[in-house]
């Protein structure tokens, strides 16, 4: 099984993604192939809302001027993605809000291909706000019929300054018990031979 982790933050090295390769630890130990990708810091633009990928349903976002179609193949191969940011005012990255955007609408044009993926959001704050990017991210998972497991507390690291994160030893248990959440999860999904009910989409 697979498993990506996209970070939204554009610091390199930073307490995000200290976060979301903690939870990786597990499902590496688990035999699960994994992925980390940051995307913070790169060009990646908002959803323009022309509804394009609804006329043509083809898995990919209408705009091809920055990296979203290749962000979305890896999404669409990974059977679980984790999406961490850090907290810029209150909420996610720019970066993240746009993908989180352009694949949720690309998704539900194309028949809800992240349905029944495990969906997990990660979020390091400095002091507050963190729920808030927790739900944003929460969002889209649940919106798109996605199976969103919980841990022993929201998942979420206190730290402002580079590695300070590592300080938190409830977040530190918590990002490792999410990842062994995930590999649990996997492969009860895996041994259901029924498949995923498919919503009746209705967007427009």
């Amino acid at each position: 099984m697979e498993a990506i982790a996209i970070n939204g933050s554009p610091r390199p090295g930073g307490n995000t993604e200290i976060l979301l390769k903690k939870v990786l630890e597990p499902l590496e130990a688990a035999g699960w192939s994994t992925k980390y990708l940051r995307i913070g810091g790169n060009p990646v633009r908002g959803c323009i809302a022309r509804l394009k990928c609804f006329e043509k349903p083809n898995g990919r976002c209408a705009v091809e001027k920055d990296n979203m179609n290749g962000y979305l193949e890896q999404m669409y191969a990974a059977d679980a993605v984790i999406l961490g940011s850090p907290t810029f005012f209150a909420d996610v990255t720019p970066e993240l809000k746009a993908l989180i955007d352009r694949a949720g609408f690309v998704a539900l044009a194309n028949g809800g291909t992240l349905r029944g993926k495990i969906g997990a959001a990660v979020v390091a704050v400095r002091r507050g706000g963190a729920t808030h990017v927790f739900d944003t991210i929460n969002h889209l998972f649940l919106l798109s019929a996605m199976i969103v497991p919980g841990s022993i507390y929201w998942n979420l690291g206190l730290g402002r300054d580079k590695g300070e994160v590592l300080g938190d030893d409830e977040a530190m248990r918590n990002m490792s018990h999410l990842g062994q959440t995930i590999a649990w999860l996997g492969k009860a999904i895996a041994s259901t031979p029924d498949a995923f009910p498919s919503p009746p989409y209705n967007v427009g």
